[in-house]
């Protein structure tokens, strides 16, 4: 059995954003060299972020995509949503930042794959979520940026 990923939208429209050419290289090399290793999840709340795109983009992103297993956002992961808001780790206006690792905790995905350094790749909200994670009985969640994986 491949080990699990989630890819939240970050990573998708990196692979394409010529604005930050570094990071679309780093992408598309993570793309192409490490994520053939796993199995790819990505979230309707994915969905909904990549349709706010262009239409010549929103092409290229569900092309991107096509293959990798789509999850809805359930009772139980807008509960441990609402609790990683509830604590402080995710402000309120960034609720889809805290939907993603509770789609991702309460579906046992063990790495979040993410660009979002400002919610998400940082060493405090990985500690936090690690603490609630074990307090509701969920597996950790790793949050990692590409160049990590």
């Amino acid at each position: 059995m491949r080990n699990r990923i989630y890819l939240d939208t970050s990573v998708i429209s990196a692979l394409f954003d010529e604005r930050t050419p570094e990071r679309m290289k780093q992408t598309k090399q993570t793309w192409e060299n490490e994520l053939p290793e796993y199995e790819v999840f990505i979230s309707s709340t994915v969905l909904t972020e990549l349709s706010n795109a262009t239409t010549a983009l929103k092409g290229l992103f569900l092309n991107a995509i096509d293959g990798f297993t789509v999850l809805e956002a359930t009772d139980e992961a807008f509960s441990l949503a609402d609790e990683y808001v509830n604590i402080g780790i995710f402000p309120e206006k960034y609720y889809d930042d805290a939907l993603h690792v509770a789609i991702a905790a309460t579906n046992g995905i063990p790495v979040l794959l993410s660009w979002n350094f400002t919610h998400l790749v940082k060493i405090k909200t990985r500690r936090m979520v690690a603490l609630v994670n074990t307090e509701k009985n969920y597996l950790p969640v790793e949050i990692i940026a590409p160049p990590e994986l």
